[in-house]
């Protein structure tokens, strides 16, 4: 079985020979971003598939996050090269889950959280427990605490 880094190699090695430029910074970006993971801490060691795709989902949001930046500044061009870069990362992460799912997975972690006798200000964090393993990878830490906040309020 391959692992996702090696893929991640194999896909830059197609894209240099194709002269793509963007996908092959865009992946030789997220190989350092990984081989940087892999040195941090006390020893290095290989990172496993999952630990892969967290890198790859800070990668991805770095570039949303530049984008809307860029496009705040008037620099229209940067956020569209911000933007197509997200998108060929995002290529390697789970479909995120719509709102719909999200929001269904969250009711039932409401749900959960009030029969366990959670309330008030209290029952974010208990709900945030019963959800974040549930959509881990599938959906950004904003959008599921804002469900979560949505879901509590109303």
């Amino acid at each position: 079985m391959t692992t996702l880094k090696a893929t991640l190699k194999d896909d830059l090695t197609t894209a240099m020979k194709a002269r793509d430029e963007l996908r092959s910074s865009t992946l030789r970006l997220t190989l350092t971003a990984i081989a940087k993971e892999e040195v941090a801490g006390k020893s290095a060691r290989e990172l496993s598939d999952d630990e892969v795709l967290q890198v790859i989902a800070k990668e991805a949001k770095k570039r949303r996050e530049a984008a809307e930046a860029f496009d705040q500044g008037g620099r229209a061009e940067s956020a569209a090269k911000e933007r197509a870069e997200g998108e060929i990362l995002d290529a390697y992460l789970p479909k995120q889950l719509t709102d719909d799912e999200l929001n269904v997975i969250v009711a039932e972690a409401v749900a959960e959280a009030r029969a366990a006798g959670a309330e008030g200000p209290k029952a974010m964090g208990a709900v945030m427990k019963i959800v974040k393993p549930k959509v881990a990878g599938l959906a950004d830490g904003g959008r599921v605490s804002a469900a979560v906040k949505n879901l509590l309020a109303g």
